[in-house]
C-alpha cells in the first residue's frame, strides 16, 4: 500500500489522538512526542469526550514538554473537528465504556458455553465491540475527509482487523492501516532471539544479529504465528520451543495471573507440538481456537479458559488515572514519568514515517502476496517496510495447512462483521456470528445476538432497532 504524498518532508508534524484517555496509548504518545527530535517540534492534539480526563492528559503533556525543554504544542478538545484541520496523522484509540461492555459480552457468551479471556476481537465479544466502535470510526472518517484528507489514519482499536478492513473497503480514498501493540519492533524479534539462545539480553541485539536472524511472523491480528526462525541458516524453532517447554507451568509465578496471561507458555508449546510453528500472541490466540473452551470429552492438562475479569480491569484504569493525577499534582516527580514510560508502537511508526528512518514494523494491512498461499486482499499482520509514502509487506512464504484454514475462517468472520456493521444488516450479522469459530449452534447465535442487542442498546446505533421507530 503506497501513496504519492508530496508532504513527506513534514517538519512539524501534527498528530491527533482521538481517545486521549486510552490505557495503552495516551501517556506513551506524550513520551514519544516529547523525546523524539523528529516529532517534538510538532503538535500533539488530544480528543476525548470526557472533559476532565482530557484536561488531565493535556496538562500532563504540557508538563512533560516543559520538563524536556521542547517546543511541542499540546492541545485538546472534546470536539475532534476543532483539531483535525491540517493533521498529518490521526490515531484512533478510543473505546467508550469498553470495560463495562466487554464484561457484558463475556457474561452473555458464557451463558452459551463460550469462554472469552479478552472478548475484544473474536467470538461474540469481537463482533459486538465492532458494533459499538466501528460506527464511530466511520463518523470520524467523514470529518477526516473534510478537514485533513491527506492525513494517515492509524486504527488502534480492536477488533483491529475488522476496523482495518472497513477503512480499506469503505474509505479507500483515505490512507490507512491498523496496528496492534503486541508486535512492537524490534522488541518482538529480540524476545525470540533470547528464547532461541542467540543472545542473552537485549543489549546484545546488534544490527549484525538482526540481519542474520531470519524471523518471519504472519497471520490475522491476534492469530499470528512464527513461521520461520533461522540464524545463519540454522532452524532455531526447536530451541525456542524448548525454552517454552521449560517455562511452561511457571509463566505466572509471581506475575500477572489475569485471564489473558494464564498458561500461555504451556498453551504455546502445545500448539507448537500440534502444528510445528509457534503462536506469537497466545494471550489472544488461545481464545481463537476451540481447544480450551471446555467442550472436549478427554481429560486435559490445561484447564478451560478463564473469563476476562471486568473488575480487575476497572482497577487498572483507576490506577492509571491516579498515576496521572499524581504527576500533575507533584506527588510523583515528572522525571519519573520519563523514566517509567517509553516509546509506543504507533508513535514509533509515525516518527519513522516523518523522518524516513527506514525501520521495519508489523502492520495490519493487505497481504499483497507476502503470504503466498493466501489471497492478496487478505488483511494480515505482517512485517513491512514503512516509509513516508506507505507500507510494503515483506515476503513470508506459505501459511501451513490447518493454520491457513483457521485463518480463513477468522478472516471471513471479520469481513462479514465489517459488512454487517456498515450496512446495518441483521442477516449478515447473523452470518458473521455463525461463521465465528467459537459459536456452537444456530440457536446460540440467535440468542446471543438478541441478548446483546437488548443489553447494549445505548451503545449501538438506533437503526438496529427498527420496531421502536415504525
Amino acid at each position: 500500500m503506497t501513496y504519492n504524498d508530496t508532504r513527506h518532508d513534514i517538519q512539524r508534524p501534527k498528530v491527533v489522538v482521538i481517545g486521549a484517555g486510552s490505557l495503552f496509548f495516551g501517556r506513551q504518545a506524550i513520551w514519544q512526542m516529547t523525546y523524539s527530535e523528529i516529532l517534538n517540534q510538532g503538535t500533539l492534539s488530544f480528543v476525548d469526550v470526557d472533559a476532565d480526563r482530557l484536561e488531565k492528559m493535556v496538562t500532563l503533556g504540557k508538563m512533560v514538554a516543559a520538563h524536556r525543554g521542547v517546543s511541542l504544542t499540546v492541545e485538546g478538545s472534546t470536539d475532534r473537528r476543532d483539531v483535525l484541520k491540517d493533521a498529518d496523522f490521526v490515531v484512533l484509540s478510543f473505546a467508550m465504556d469498553s470495560v463495562k461492555y466487554r464484561g457484558i459480552d463475556c457474561e452473555v457468551s458464557l451463558k452459551y458455553g463460550i469462554r472469552m479471556c479478552s472478548g475484544d476481537t473474536i467470538g461474540p465479544g469481537g463482533i459486538f465491540r465492532a458494533m459499538r466502535e466501528l460506527p464511530v470510526i466511520m463518523d470520524c472518517v467523514k470529518d477526516i475527509r473534510e478537514l485533513c484528507p491527506n492525513a494517515w489514519v492509524i486504527n488502534y482499536i480492536n477488533p483491529s482487523t475488522v476496523h482495518g478492513i472497513a477503512l480499506h473497503r469503505y474509505a479507500p480514498d483515505l490512507k490507512s492501516f491498523a496496528l496492534c501493540d503486541s508486535h512492537h519492533m524490534p522488541h518482538k524479534k529480540i524476545h525470540y532471539a533470547i528464547r532461541a539462545g542467540i543472545i542473552n539480553h537485549a543489549e546484545q541485539f546488534t544490527p549484525d544479529v538482526d540481519q542474520r536472524f531470519d524471523f518471519r511472523v504472519a497471520g490475522v491480528n491476534h492469530f499470528t504465528w512464527l513461521l520461520r526462525a533461522e540464524y545463519d541458516g540454522k532452524d532455531m524453532m526447536p530451541h525456542i520451543a524448548e525454552s517454552l517447554r521449560r517455562s511452561a507451568g511457571t509463566e505466572n509465578d509471581g506475575g500477572d495471573t489475569g485471564a489473558k496471561e494464564l498458561h500461555n507458555d504451556t498453551i504455546t508449546y502445545e500448539l507448537y507440538q500440534a502444528f510445528g510453528v509457534i503462536p506469537t500472541c497466545t494471550s489472544h490466540t488461545k481464545e481463537y481456537v476451540r481447544y480450551w473452551q471446555g467442550h472436549g470429552q478427554a481429560e486435559e492438562s490445561i484447564p478451560p479458559l478463564s473469563i476476562w475479569e471486568t473488575e480487575d480491569r476497572y482497577k487498572r484504569h483507576e490506577e492509571m488515572w491516579q498515576q496521572v493525577e499524581d504527576f500533575i499534582t507533584g506527588q510523583l516527580p515528572i522525571q519519573q514519568f520519563t523514566d517509567m514510560l517509553g516509546p509506543d508502537h504507533a508513535t514509533d511508526i509515525i516518527e519513522n514515517m516523518v523522518g524516513n528512518l527506514g525501520k521495519r514494523f508489523f502492520i495490519n494491512t493487505l497481504n499483497n502476496g507476502a503470504v503466498t498461499n493466501m489471497n492478496k486482499d487478505a488483511f494480515l499482520e505482517l512485517l513491512c517496510e514503512v516509509g513516508p509514502n506507505g507500507v510494503t509487506p515483506l515476503h513470508v512464504g506459505e501459511m501451513p495447512r490447518g493454520i491457513r484454514g483457521m485463518q480463513e475462517i477468522v478472516l471471513d468472520t471479520h469481513e462479514l462483521t465489517a459488512q454487517a456493521v456498515i450496512e446495518q444488516d441483521i442477516n449478515i450479522l447473523r452470518q458473521a456470528m455463525l461463521t465465528d469459530p467459537l459459536v456452537q449452534s444456530i440457536g446460540d447465535a440467535d440468542g446471543i445476538i438478541a441478548e446483546l442487542l437488548e443489553r447494549e442498546q445505548e451503545m449501538i446505533p438506533a437503526q438496529w432497532y427498527p420496531r421502536q421507530y415504525v
